[in-house]
Parts: structure tokens; C-alpha cells; sequence
């Protein structure tokens, strides 16, 4: 009778995913936001593998931690082992049923562009629960549990994503605001509301437009873009309205763009699979529906 040899203690898997985040994202504070736990969390969990290993995994500097020699060479095994295992679960939750498709945007469009949405989801595929999270920064779809992300990229999205368009800016206000807006040099007189997100967004649309005014926006600086589009329905000032996200207020008349003049952020609206959907499939479907519009 031939006995496999005993294993070797294991290393916890926690501490391990702790070390593969802050590696991968260059520090603790970018892998505590990803895992949901604290820094100090992500740092105890990364000390307790040094210990179990009897060596340093990063250098402690002033300005951060770095990886060292040892801890640079565990990274790239430990990505791909944390990625087929992300994919393993994905793929176990897809086969248990009943389906539900989860998905991740980020708040503007989960308020704006998702939400609207929902009902039709629901009224054409009764038999799928849909959630929605709305979270600031995309996440890895191969190891969190979302099925579908919709955010704002800055390059092409990978094979298994659906470009939605480009992210186009311009003002936007209420029909008793845009009334007296004739020419982008109105807008020195009027209240410019931004968000916290896009706080750029006056300062790009008007470098490429000769005749807006140069100084900063003067007006309300909302948490939530949702929030500022209210506050431009309700005539509380002219905000720069994202294509994608305003096209319901401005197809309803709630909103109008005074100004012919468009810039494109160089972002494009992605939905992305966290992996190949089958053709058919929960998945496939809702994000077919919803790139359909």
C-alpha cells in the first residue's frame, strides 16, 4: 500500500490573500478598500505571514512599504492562484440556481443610468434577481462576487466587455436657466455646480472652448453627481452634464444643453463580464438587455 508523504504545515489563506492585495495594489490602505477589512487589518495579516515564513515580505519605509526581492517573486504565483480560484467560485455560484445577477457600478451611473433600467430588467426576465452595489472603484471581477461591472474606463475594456459609447461632456441646465444662456460667456453669471467625482469637468470642457469663461466654477460642490443633476433639474444652477448619464433628463426636457459645443473625456461607458457568459445565460442576458438600452 503506497501512503502519499505527510503535508508540510500550510500557510493561512487569509494572510496570503492580505500580502497578494498590498503587493498587487502597492500598498495597505489600496488592499484594505479592496478586501472591505482596515489597513491595520491588512498589516497584521501580512506580519502573521512573515512570521510563519521566517522572512520579510515588504521593507518599511517613511513614505510606504516596498516589496522585497523574496516578496516581488511570490506575487505573480499568487495573482494567478487567487484568479483561477475567483473563477472556480464564480463559475460553482453560476451552476447552483436560482440565478441572480450581481452587479457592480459606480454611483453616478447606478443612480442615473442603472436604476432607470431595473424595471424593464425586470418586467423581461422576472425569473433573475438583479442587485445592484454602487461602489467608487471597479472591481476585480475575477475575485469579487459581482457578475457584471458598468463603470467609466479609460482605455478599451477587455474582450469579454461592451463598449457603451464614449463619455461625452457639455452644460446642462434647466429650461429657465438655459433660457439665458446664448453664448458660453453667459456662463460668468451663473451659479456652476460640480461634484466632488468629476471636480475637473468645467475646467476640461472650457480648455476646449475658446469662448467659456476661464475662472473656476462658483457655485454648490456636491458628494453625489445624482445629487448635482437635481440641483440643475430644480434651476439651481448650469452643471456639465455626462452624455450617458443626463439623456434621460434631457430626452424628458428637465435638462437642455444651451451650447452645441461636446468634449470627450477620453473614458468610455464599459459593461464588463467577470467572465465569457453563456450564450443564453442569466448573465449574458441582463447585459444584453442593458447594451441594448
Amino acid at each position: 500500500m503506497s501512503l502519499s508523504p505527510p503535508r508540510g504545515p500550510g500557510l493561512p489563506l487569509t494572510a496570503l490573500r492580505a500580502f497578494e492585495a498590498a503587493a498587487r495594489l502597492g500598498g495597505f490602505a489600496a488592499a484594505a478598500e479592496e478586501l472591505s477589512v482596515t489597513p491595520g487589518a491588512v498589516a497584521q495579516q501580512v506580519k502573521a505571514l512573515e512570521a510563519a515564513i521566517g522572512a520579510k515580505l515588504f521593507a518599511r519605509r517613511a513614505q510606504g512599504v516596498e516589496l522585497t526581492p523574496l516578496g516581488a517573486s511570490a506575487l505573480g504565483g499568487l495573482s494567478a492562484a487567487f484568479d483561477r480560484l475567483g473563477a472556480a467560485a464564480t463559475a460553482l455560484r453560476a451552476g447552483a440556481g436560482p440565478r441572480a445577477v450581481r452587479i457592480a457600478a459606480l454611483p453616478a451611473i447606478a443612480q442615473l443610468w442603472l436604476s432607470p433600467r431595473l424595471a424593464g430588467l425586470r418586467q423581461a426576465a422576472p425569473e433573475i434577481t438583479v442587485s445592484v452595489a454602487a461602489i467608487e472603484r471597479a472591481p476585480n471581477l475575477l475575485r469579487e462576487a459581482f457578475d457584471i461591472a458598468v463603470f467609466l474606463d479609460e482605455a478599451e475594456g477587455a474582450a469579454d466587455a461592451l463598449d457603451l459609447g464614449a463619455d461625452v461632456i457639455f452644460p446642462v441646465a434647466a429650461p429657465s436657466v438655459a433660457r439665458r444662456l446664448r453664448r458660453p460667456a453667459d456662463l460668468g453669471r451663473e451659479s456652476l455646480l460640480s461634484d466632488t467625482a468629476w471636480s475637473d469637468d468645467w475646467a476640461r470642457w472650457a480648455a476646449a472652448v475658446p469662448a467659456a469663461p476661464r475662472r473656476a466654477p462658483a457655485g454648490p460642490v456636491f458628494s453625489l453627481y445624482a445629487l448635482a443633476v437635481e440641483a440643475a433639474e430644480s434651476g439651481g444652477g448650469v452643471l456639465i452634464g455626462h452624455g450617458h448619464l443626463v439623456r434621460r433628463q434631457m430626452k424628458t426636457g428637465r435638462l437642455i444643453a444651451p451650447f452645441p459645443e461636446r468634449v470627450a473625456t477620453g473614458r468610455r461607458l464599459t459593461l464588463s463580464l467577470a467572465r465569457p457568459a453563456a450564450k443564453g445565460g442569466a448573465t449574458a442576458r441582463i447585459a444584453a438587455m442593458l447594451a441594448a438600452g
